[in-house]
């Protein structure tokens, strides 16, 4: 049978992901330190794998409310408002969702139609581009480069704004590159947004992930941004619970109500004992001045100077992330393309990292590599590395 003539084009000819296609080829081969998929190495703390066995000793396993548990919504008003000096409505203005992928998903379902363009930094998260294509939009790509640290500007956002922009997709910190926006920056972009009038997607996952004595300045912080834009986050990252898929999606009541009924008809709830786990998180977290995170943060810092310097004892090009825990060296000095470096490395070293290309054919001549793991396996890897760069280079 021709099933082919079942399928939406559009959605069969978005190509598999790049972050996965070699994490499953690593996954095959023993001895592979992998640096590809972007998952904490800790396990979720004790007291938030206990709140959830509790809930589930009690009995909680009945749906919630589709926006999320009432007390959980609270909890994630208090965190944006404590952290990030931003009031939100947990009963209207908060849909608690399966995961950040979900809210993203569901954020640019509700906010984009055909002919809708949806502006798009490059290179970012793989899933960005396909989900404007599920939801029957245009991505429009706009590149950033080492040149400006892999930052947006403003002017590149205004030169990409047409009549038909409806929203602009804005990734920091950034998964490929690390890179952060400074408060200036976000305010000048914010100056675009208001001028054009178009809609802001933050995603900021990765916002308790900086160093170098830097603060996540969420951009529904900068003055007149909140009422324009969907704020996504999530407890994957900053809590290592990404298995737990908790996300959550903060925005206008109007937005959210729709927002909402997309997610109720597809989704219906966050799993009761994951909201249950979130709430420990969130609350714990609260009372002890996030001692959780900062232990993981500290870490994840001393693995990051640790693959800068690694990288640049090999020749490489790398610029020092600032958010996230990603590093993205350039590659290009090898004479390999992003795709044969992460191929040859694989086969030959048992090394796995993910070519820029996952991200964007701007990420040609860089490579993506995590250092969400353990610091031996970092050194090892690295070694390597250094290794097969210096047999490349003859």
């Amino acid at each position: 049978m021709n099933y082919e003539r079942f399928l939406n084009p559009a959605i069969a000819a978005v190509p598999p992901s790049g972050i996965r296609r070699f994490f499953d080829m690593a996954s095959s081969m023993k001895g592979t330190i992998s640096l590809g998929v972007g998952e904490p190495d800790f396990v979720t703390p004790y007291h938030i794998r206990d709140a959830a066995i509790t809930s589930l000793l009690r009995g909680e396993t009945s749906y919630t409310a589709n926006r999320g548990m009432p007390e959980l919504r609270e909890e994630i008003a208090r965190y944006l408002e404590g952290r990030f000096g931003v009031g939100y409505d947990p009963a209207t203005e908060i849909v608690v969702t399966v995961g950040a992928s979900e809210a993203i998903d569901t954020a640019l379902r509700i906010i984009t139609g055909p002919g809708d363009e949806i502006l798009v930094p490059e290179p970012s998260y793989v899933s960005y581009s396909p989900s404007v294509i599920f939801a029957g939009g245009t991505p429009v790509p706009i590149v950033t480069t080492r040149e400006t640290d892999f930052r947006l500007t403003a002017e590149a956002v205004r030169a990409a704004v047409t009549p038909r922009t409806k929203a602009l997709i804005l990734p920091y910190p950034n998964n490929p590159t690390g890179a952060i926006l400074e408060k200036d920056e976000l305010e000048a972009i914010a100056r675009v947004v208001a001028e054009t009038g178009i809609l802001v997607l933050a995603d900021e996952i990765y916002g308790e992930l900086t160093y170098g004595g830097r603060q996540h300045v969420s951009f529904v912080s900068i003055p007149g941004m909140k009422e324009r834009t969907i704020l996504i986050n999530c407890l994957s990252k900053s809590f290592a619970m990404t298995g737990w898929r908790v996300g959550y999606a903060c925005g206008p009541a109007p937005l959210m109500d729709v927002l909402n009924k997309v997610h109720q008809y597809a989704i219906l709830c966050a799993p009761r004992p994951s909201q249950a786990a979130a709430l420990e998180a969130l609350r714990r977290g609260r009372e002890d001045n996030y001692a959780d995170v900062r232990k993981m943060r500290d870490a994840y810092d001393a693995r990051r100077r640790l693959m800068v310097d690694g990288f640049r004892a090999m020749g490489l090009d790398c610029f020092e992330p600032l958010g996230a825990f990603y590093v993205f060296p350039c590659i290009a000095s090898t004479g390999l393309s992003s795709e044969e470096f992460c191929q040859r490395l694989l086969r030959e070293k048992n090394v796995a990292c993910v070519p820029g290309t996952a991200f964007a054919p701007s990420g040609e001549g860089y490579i993506r590599c995590s250092y969400a793991t353990a610091i031996e396996k970092l050194n090892i890897a690295l070694e390597r590395m250094s290794a097969f760069v210096k047999e490349i280079r003859g």
